[in-house]
């Protein structure tokens, strides 16, 4: 079955920097659009970034200029690099695999989410 597995994340000062990584297994990794979301505490669960075939990405506008989102299909992995944190990134982050309706422009998400990685950024 699908198993998606995150980690990566840890505590850091304002504007600093992690790289979170999610591993997929059981099934096409490379076939399906990929996303990270995040949840703060009483909020939301809100899109953080997605990416599409091999580098099509698309961010949220908090997103843009600091988080980078990549994949590598040879170790079934996909990335976040988040640079310049804030103490309001504070979250955890899931990876989400994308249902096969998602494009460039739009992202679908399944049920197949991953435990989830702690992002705590204070000073």
């Amino acid at each position: 079955q699908v198993q998606l597995v995150e980690s990566g994340g840890g505590s850091v000062q304002p504007g600093g920097s992690l790289t979170l990584s999610c591993a997929g297994s059981g099934y096409m990794f490379s076939k399906y659009a990929m996303a990270w979301y995040r949840q703060a505490p009483g909020e939301r669960r809100e899109l953080v970034a997605f990416i599409v075939g091999a580098s099509s990405t698309h961010y949220a506008d908090y997103a843009k200029g600091r988080f980078t989102i990549s994949r590598d299909n040879t170790k079934n992995t996909i990335y976040l690099q988040l640079s310049g944190l804030k103490p309001e990134d504070t979250a955890v982050y899931y990876c989400n695999q994308g249902s096969p309706s998602s494009n460039s422009g739009t992202y679908d998400p399944t049920d197949y989410w991953g435990q989830g990685t702690q992002v705590s950024v204070s000073s």
